[in-house]
């Protein structure tokens, strides 16, 4: 932890004193070593699932005022790229290149771990007053898990949807899987309290894999047909290939894990079984929007997964809590 400048607002940008900020799964990696090939720690802040207050704003932003509070979107695109033109700003062209306006705070980027961060408006989301700053930096993760049902066709109502790894983006996906309508969610995991975490936030079936099989208990869960959708959020080889064989004939599977290992796939089964398979780039298509309201009127509730909070100045202990899991940590959220 160190004293730096305040951050020096561009053109259509904000400053935002940041009250919350949440560990995701991707920091530790980042502080150790950057995100492929850009800057690393030392260099830039990282930091991504924030909130704040704005206490500054450039002369061209009309759409915010010094006191608002906000949410910030990771992903800001470059704005002018075929991909940002389509409303594709996570998957930006100009990825990096900061001087044709592309951000993506706290991975190429300065992001939240600090008082203040620059942000630009188009990444600013006005946080109602029944959303506190802490529950509010769920939204990124939300957001992304809304987007991977968008890419996927949504659930439809009264399906049955298997997810397998009960982390933060699994449990959310778990939770809002019941939001959307799903008629019956199925939760695979090795961690009993991970399980009984998605047991409260609404699935109606766990599967603990360290005392049964997983495919052949959602087989026979769904009489031997397969689950109309799979939502693989483990990041692991074994069950992203596993996730071909619990979905059915017509069936959809949304790969929402970060693979660092190859994975191998029967192709000819997609083509056979004649499945749809995406996977989704963070929050994109303003999904981080869309969870707002759906928080504020407590249809999605993830208060449960926050577990543990810290100041800034104890944030290598709020990471060793979260790599190691001490005490069931879930969500550790950084207040500066």
């Amino acid at each position: 932890v160190v004293e730096v400048p305040v951050p020096e607002m561009g053109g259509g940008e904000t400053l935002v004193k940041v009250d919350s900020v949440a560990i995701c799964g991707s920091d530790p990696s980042i502080v150790a070593e950057g995100w492929k090939g850009y800057p690393v720690l030392g260099e830039f802040i990282p930091g991504h699932e924030f909130t704040g207050t704005v206490v500054k704003t450039a002369a061209d932003v009309v759409e915010l005022e010094d006191g608002d509070r906000v949410a910030v979107e990771p992903h800001k695109g470059c704005g002018r790229c075929e991909n940002c033109l389509r409303g594709n700003y996570t998957t930006c062209l100009n990825y990096g290149k900061v001087e044709m306006g592309h951000r993506h705070y706290g991975f190429a980027t300065s992001g939240g771990y600090a008082d203040y961060a620059a942000c630009h408006v188009n990444t600013l989301h006005k946080l109602p007053d029944d959303i506190d700053f802490e529950q509010g930096t769920m939204l990124t993760g939300a957001g992304t898990v809304l987007y991977g049902y968008e890419r996927i066709g949504w659930v439809v109502p009264g399906e049955t949807v298997v997810v397998t790894g009960p982390g933060a983006i699994g449990l959310m996906s778990a939770h809002l899987a019941k939001v959307l309508g799903a008629g019956r969610v199925i939760l695979t995991g090795t961690r009993e309290d991970r399980l009984a975490v998605g047991r409260q936030l609404g699935v109606d079936i766990t599967i603990n894999v360290r005392e049964e099989n997983p495919l052949e208990r959602v087989m026979e869960l769904t009489d031997g047909i397969g689950a109309d959708m799979v939502v693989e959020c483990t990041g692991q080889s074994q069950a992203a290939a596993e996730a071909l064989h619990m979905a059915r004939k017509n069936g959809r599977i949304s790969y929402n894990g970060i693979y660092h290992d190859p994975v191998t796939l029967e192709l000819d089964k997609i083509v056979q079984w004649n499945l749809k398979i995406t996977g989704p780039k963070a929050e994109g298509m303003l999904n981080l929007a869309r969870a707002i309201p759906l928080m504020s009127d407590g249809r999605i509730n993830l208060k449960p997964l926050i577990t543990h909070t810290f100041g800034l100045d104890d944030i290598n202990e709020a990471l060793d809590t979260f790599t190691q899991r001490k005490d069931n940590a879930i969500k550790v959220v950084i207040k500066p």
